[in-house]
């Protein structure tokens, strides 16, 4: 294989991947946290629990020796009832985000295997359906625990490897192979 099929297999690994970023952009929309916290609401004062509970805030009590007057004896997290609803929010694209991208980039991988011929063409479309993978299985990485990891990575594992051998094992055959000189 030489430089330019290597440099045109990563540009199509590239624009692969960007096609499916972009393209599920524009049809699903991310989670931004404006949509649920009010930017206007960090712009009170807030010195005691009762007020901190009227803007559905989080109060911590604190210890503290004041020269001044008033003194709040605490903190108010104003945004907490919103960030919370804003992460749950973000769980759940990241899931969706992960069952769209996951069958997504297998059919891209096995695409790139099976229809182009070309070795540039081929190796990009399968790196950019890995890069897909990646992409989706990488924004729901953090909020599943290890049994789904793991049940995740097995399935990919066996998927990837059932490709592999059916490829190399049907199509791959029939290629002539080229003879070295």
């Amino acid at each position: 294989m030489d430089i330019k099929n290597i440099v045109l297999g990563i540009v199509i690994m590239i624009l692969a991947i960007s096609v499916v970023v972009f393209g599920v952009g524009l049809f699903y929309d991310r989670p931004e946290f404006e949509d649920f916290c009010d930017e206007f609401k960090t712009a009170q004062v807030i010195e005691n629990e009762e007020q901190c509970n009227n803007v559905e805030g989080r109060w911590t009590s604190q210890e503290i020796r004041c020269v001044t007057e008033p003194c709040p004896q605490g903190f108010c997290d104003r945004d907490f009832s919103c960030r919370l609803e804003y992460e749950d929010a973000q769980e759940r694209y990241a899931r969706n985000l992960f069952f769209i991208t996951l069958p997504l980039g297998i059919v891209i991988i096995i695409i790139g295997a099976i229809v182009f011929g070309l070795e540039a063409v081929g190796g990009g479309l399968m790196a950019g359906g890995v890069g897909v993978i990646l992409w989706g299985v990488g924004s729901y990485w953090r909020f599943s625990d290890d049994l789904i990891k793991f049940i995740l990575s097995l399935i990919g594992l066996v998927a990837v490897i059932y490709v592999a051998y059916w490829f190399n094992t049907k199509i791959g055959k029939h290629k002539p192979r080229k003879k070295r000189k």
